[in-house]
């Protein structure tokens, strides 16, 4: 049995769904256990494109069961659609592989005109939400407002619920947004019939979680965003609104601290970023549009262009600490083939001072000025290279000074979007 969590290291877009893709082969169960359909997985497989935001990336792998945990939110429209989606591409032929939790909140339309209408009134001050409702629905949750997605399945209880919210949600968004107010009838009833449809996949996952690992399957947890979009340990306030490390398994799956075995921390060869916020290894020039326009850097959920930089040891360490990586997945290194040179970050300079180590506050991230070491590039084309030996020489030294720097052994390399290009260096499960 190996009970592993796969995390972004950066903020996010790592290609995590690619790398659970790969993974879910020798998986029993995948498992999402934060966030909402502001996360984007996107899958090729024999090259066909699947795009996922709620069900987990084990879908396309037929023997894995994909349980969405009591920490994500889910919009039960997305939700439907998606379940719809992978069943009419014939990934999902038995219900029984997509069980989400009766305890996960629900977003609603309220959410997501919340969302958008607080993040237009703040202008020049905005986070860069993906406008999907994630941080109202979360807000609800912990006021202890929220809808749960049981609460669908039972009239009385989701007649109630709605009705405890009407007046505020539509107070807040007439009054303060200037925005039109939202049907509390129509929503009962929309929310009633996207019960209906999803009442099948409705679950005890916690219980099914427990099951397995007590017969000894291998599960693998999937994580949404990435380490610096956490909203206790990222860059706040630029961050999503639920914990997107690896300790967040514990509550939002309902699983022991004691039961998970690896952590991979999965990142590119490179950084990205979406939405504002400090980035000290941005390249703004040259480098970073040949980065974005090579790399295909577009949001798998929004489509929004990504800002592009080099990789950031600073950033690698402090995530290696945050999550306890055993190891390490090297994603996009095929994108950096063709340069002379490849900059590294090691190091910050910050008001003057060398700092090997990530500051405390924002204020602090937005003087870093990140010291490069420069390693001799590659030129030749490695998406058709299945093993580690054979890669250029150079690129290899590349692998190798990012294991040195951040002390964490890479395992997985990724050398092209297709499932099969990819480099196992050891075995994960």
């Amino acid at each position: 049995m190996t009970a592993l969590v796969a995390v972004g290291a950066q903020w996010g877009d790592e290609g995590k769904g690619k790398i659970v893709d790969s993974l879910a082969l020798s998986a029993d169960l995948v498992v999402r256990f934060q966030g909402g359909n502001n996360a984007g997985h996107t899958l090729i497989v024999d090259g066909q494109k699947t795009v996922l935001h709620l069900v987990p990336s084990g879908i396309l792998q037929q023997r894995a069961v994909n349980l969405i945990g009591p920490g994500v939110v889910v919009d039960p429209k997305v939700l439907v659609e998606e379940i719809e989606k992978v069943t009419a591409q014939g990934a999902l032929r038995d219900p029984a592989r997509v069980r989400v939790s009766g305890r996960a909140h629900v977003i609603t339309p309220w959410h997501v005109a919340l969302d958008k209408a607080r993040d237009e009134a703040r202008r020049e001050g905005a986070i860069g939400t993906t406008g999907r409702g994630i941080g109202p629905s979360y807000e609800d949750k912990v006021a202890r407002r929220g809808i749960r997605v049981a609460d669908l399945l039972d009239a009385e209880s989701l007649r109630a619920a709605v009705d405890r919210n009407a007046a505020e949600k539509n107070r807040e968004l007439t009054q303060v947004h200037g925005w039109e107010p939202i049907d509390a009838d129509a929503l009962f009833e929309e929310l009633l019939d996207l019960g209906q449809k999803l009442e099948a996949y409705v679950d005890h996952t916690g219980r099914i979680l427990d099951q397995a690992l007590r017969a000894g399957k291998n599960v693998l947890f999937e994580g949404a965003q990435g380490t610096f979009l956490d909203i206790d340990h990222g860059t706040y306030p630029y961050v999503t609104s639920s914990n997107c490390v690896a300790g967040a398994v514990c509550t939002g799956a309902g699983v022991g601290p004691t039961r998970i075995d690896q952590v991979l921390g999965i990142t590119k060869a490179y950084t990205t970023r979406v939405g504002g916020g400090p980035f000290p290894t941005e390249d703004e020039g040259a480098g970073g549009q040949w980065l974005g326009e090579k790399g295909l850097e577009f949001g798998a959920t929004t489509g929004r262009k990504r800002r592009c930089g080099w990789l950031d040891i600073v950033v690698l360490r402090e995530a290696a600490i945050v999550n306890g990586f055993t190891s390490l997945a090297l994603n996009k290194l095929d994108i950096l083939s063709g340069l002379a040179e490849v900059p590294l970050a090691c190091a910050w300079r910050i008001d003057g001072k060398l700092t090997y180590d990530f500051p405390m506050t924002l204020q602090e991230l937005t003087r870093a000025e990140p010291i490069y070491e420069a390693l001799p590039g590659w030129s030749e084309d490695i998406s058709g290279v299945r093993e580690y030996d054979r890669l250029p020489d150079n690129a290899r030294r590349y692998v190798e000074r990012v294991e040195a720097l951040v002390e964490v052994p890479v395992d997985v390399i990724s050398i092209g979007p297709d499932r099969d290009q990819t480099i196992y260096r050891r075995t994960i499960f």
